[in-house]
């Protein structure tokens, strides 16, 4: 039987197989959250997990995944927090991000999907409300379209 966490471990997988450097990349210390993030092509997840969460596998679609854990939690839990963003590419074309919140287990994570036409970097700009404390997470990501 197929289990929907396995996106979680799929964008795991491929964090794990950056270098140090760059998983520090993809984890940010914002006021009392520590929030992992990360941006992959659909066409990397099997067609059951997307089909699970309803994404549509493209070469030409990218999926930002987004996890806020408490940080005055020794366990580091995840938080319901509110999500919401753009992403701009490198002409000034801004849009908004459609967030969708996953709770599976003790896991709870944001995800949001940005089309692209042809190898695009995005700026994206984040706001995470957690509890009334709102912090901004800034990152760049470029997608490739897969030959």
């Amino acid at each position: 039987m197929f289990k929907p966490w396995l996106l979680l471990v799929t964008c795991l997988v491929f964090m794990s197989t950056a270098s140090a450097q760059q998983q520090e990349r993809y984890v940010k210390q914002l006021g009392d959250m520590e929030v992992h993030y990360i941006g992959i092509p659909t066409s990397f997840l099997t067609p059951e997990v997307a089909q699970s969460y309803k994404i549509e596998r493209s070469r030409y679609r990218g999926l930002v995944n987004i996890v806020a854990l408490d940080t005055t939690d020794e366990d580091k839990k995840p938080l319901n927090v509110g999500i919401s963003g753009t992403a701009t590419n490198l002409v000034g074309q801004s849009f908004n991000l459609e967030f969708t919140k996953v709770s599976e287990g003790g896991a709870i994570y944001y995800l949001a999907t940005v089309d692209y036409p042809n190898d695009e970097t995005y700026r994206f700009d984040i706001l995470i409300n957690n509890k009334g404390d709102e912090q901004r997470l800034k990152f760049t990501q470029k997608f490739y379209v897969e030959e």
